[in-house]
């Protein structure tokens, strides 16, 4: 090997990709509906709403709980509450759970975010999920109207009925 200098093998170069600008789909402005106009089995509601009133709804602890015992003491108890909240046009039940019980206080105007309508015995019961939330508001102008609570949706009872085509 007299003359030849060894020369290490090219690797080869890799640019760094560029992706392509990403665009961020445009937010829509939430478009918030009136408590009468709440139907069965509907979802992705936008809500602002006074609370009427909350009662705390007592948990059996068993009920909640599996049968192992490792997970019975490392899983806290549910905190449920039923709350009766509305606006001028009517009122509707809402169950608020765990973080939402604090929020839920008689007399504070609130804010849910893609609500549901849950069915219970036959009747409406509003609820957020994990894919919702529920937010005070804060603002004077909210809390500027009246109740009007002789329009429970919750006190209609509905039945599911099968319709058959002959």
């Amino acid at each position: 090997m007299s003359g030849r200098t060894r020369v290490a093998p090219r690797r080869p170069t890799y640019a760094p990709k560029t992706a392509p600008a990403a665009v961020a789909p445009e937010k829509r402005k939430p478009v918030f509906t009136k408590v009468d106009r709440l139907q069965p089995g509907t979802s992705g509601h936008n809500l602002i709403a006074k609370v009427v009133n909350s009662k705390d709804v007592p948990t059996n602890a068993r009920a909640n709980r599996s049968f192992s015992s490792k997970t019975m003491l490392s899983r806290p108890v549910a905190r449920i509450a039923e709350c009766l909240i509305g606006d001028e046009t009517g009122s509707i039940v809402f169950t608020a759970r765990n973080e939402q019980v604090d929020i839920m206080k008689p007399g504070a105007t609130v804010i849910l975010r893609n609500a549901k309508i849950d069915m219970f015995k036959g009747t409406m019961r509003l609820a957020v999920d994990k894919w919702g939330r529920v937010e005070l508001e804060d603002t004077e102008a909210a809390g500027s109207f009246e109740v009007k609570e002789d329009n429970n949706l919750s006190l209609v009872e509905y039945e599911l009925v099968n319709v058959t085509e002959e």
